[in-house]
């Protein structure tokens, strides 16, 4: 059961030929900067002369990669991946990049997002032979390349997105390419950057700093590069559907340093506070953010009500996971260990609690009675985004109404379970009023039941 909605992962790409004694380091660095994304697995396939060569497994970037095994991993091109499992599907066979030989040659495939239609294109492959090795929807992908009646890796690749519902980001490689896509409604976000002597591509533009790499665009929905010496080409294999970037980027996923749409991330999570102030009226002493994802909209929220922002929340950075929680009173402790109120800050104030969203309120209420517990008057919540009434099929893992507590009670309810004296959330105009994005339309499902894409299969709980 989920705390907070989580990423499904992040993707890198990397074509630099001058670079190859550093490739895999770079990819490194990207993926550092990506951890974000996800933490469950990490992965790198390099491209030397030809050779793919993969290294995976199960932890974080650092843990993963080390001097030894990076110095082993050079070539011309690399690609990588950094993973958020959902429940159930946490394993070694599920780490990305898949790496495949084919009739047509060698390829490695990393993936961001979900196939709605995913169940379905499996199936009908097994039903034809296929044998799969893991539940990634990234191995659906790779069979249908297979399968391809295309005899030229591009173009089965090219043919095979044609067939995919959903949301998704790809970063490819072929024994000559750098290859990257985007869905027809852009939901899931990738970018294409420069180095001195080359091409990057990534999930967010945070991944371009870390390595002096120069923004150049976004990928466009719908459109598919292809990176090799003869410089990058272009091709849409979609034709023009409405924009529907996923907005919880904005609200939660994205790293603050990121830029989307011409729009810095930090500065619109700041915009959301300030524009929740506008919206509601809560005398308080104190604007305290829950740490780190409420930290950009609490400063908003303060800056615009005039009610001091404070510190009122330590979080203990060097905690780990915690994978073994054999009880209910240890999963409890993770929010005493992760999080400390300041007592001498909140103690006999009346306190605003700031955060990005709440999903099922178990960790809402613990963070609520510690806050009492440092002697707090009464404490109020607010809430950078609406509320999170239904499932995600493109990449979220909400697939379940019974995870959302917005979903089985009202306001009322919720506030009184999570033991707050009020509590309020973002309006849905109010949250796209903050987003100053240019040419950007947004995916709102969660909040509004408006799916843009494979409504026929959601509409029947098909994930």
């Amino acid at each position: 059961m989920i705390e907070k909605l989580g990423e499904e992962c992040g993707v890198f790409g990397i074509y630099a030929p001058e670079k190859k004694d550093s490739i895999s380091t770079i990819s490194y660095l990207g993926l550092l900067a990506l951890q974000h994304r996800g933490q469950e697995s990490a992965g790198i396939c390099v491209n030397d002369s030809g050779n793919l060569k993969n290294h995976k497994a199960m932890g974080l970037v650092s843990n993963v990669f080390n001097e030894e095994i990076l110095n082993k991993l050079q070539g011309e091109m690399a690609i990588g991946h950094v993973r958020y499992s959902t429940s159930g599907s946490s394993m070694l066979t599920n780490a990305q990049p898949l790496l495949i030989n084919c009739n047509k040659g060698y390829l490695s495939l990393a993936h961001n997002g979900n196939l709605i239609n995913a169940a379905e294109l499996r199936q009908n492959l097994e039903s034809h032979g296929s044998i799969f090795h893991s539940t990634l929807d990234t191995e659906v992908i790779a069979h249908l390349v297979a399968r391809s009646f295309e005899d030229n890796l591009i173009d089965a690749l090219t043919q095979t997105l044609h067939q995919l519902k959903g949301g998704y980001s790809i970063v490819a490689m072929t024994r000559d390419n750098l290859v990257a896509a985007r869905d027809p409604f852009g939901l899931r976000p990738l970018v294409l950057g420069r180095m001195e002597t080359g091409y990057v591509i990534a999930s967010e533009t945070c991944a371009f700093d870390i390595i002096g790499a120069e923004f150049i665009r976004e990928i466009e929905p719908g459109e598919l590069i292809v990176i090799d010496r003869d410089g990058i080409k272009s091709r849409h294999y979609s034709s023009n559907k409405p924009y529907r970037f996923c907005v919880f980027e904005f609200i939660y996923f994205a790293r603050p340093d990121s830029n989307i749409g011409g729009q810095n991330v930090h500065l619109a999570r700041r915009e959301m506070g300030r524009q929740m102030a506008r919206e509601i009226k809560v005398d308080a002493d104190i604007v305290v953010p829950v740490p780190d994802s409420g930290k950009s909209a609490a400063m908003g929220f303060a800056e615009e009500s005039g009610i001091p922002y404070t510190k009122g929340i330590l979080r203990n950075r060097y905690v780990g996971r915690t994978f073994i929680q054999p009880t209910q009173e240890i999963r409890d402790l993770k929010v005493r260990i992760k999080l400390s109120p300041i007592k001498e800050v909140i103690k006999g104030k009346r306190v605003i609690l700031v955060d990005d969203s709440i999903v099922r309120g178990t960790t809402s209420r613990q963070i609520i009675n510690r806050v009492r517990e440092a002697g707090a008057k009464e404490v109020h919540i607010a809430i950078s985004s609406p509320p999170v009434i239904n499932p995600c099929y493109y990449g979220i893992d909400i697939s379940n109404c019974q995870e959302l507590i917005a979903r089985q009670m009202d306001l009322e309810g919720i506030c009184e379970h999570i033991g707050a004296d009020s509590l309020n959330y973002l309006s849905i105009k109010g949250l796209l009023k903050s987003i100053k994005a240019v040419d950007y339309g947004f995916c709102t499902a969660c909040f509004s039941g408006e799916y843009p894409v494979g409504s026929e299969l959601v509409n029947k709980g098909v994930k």
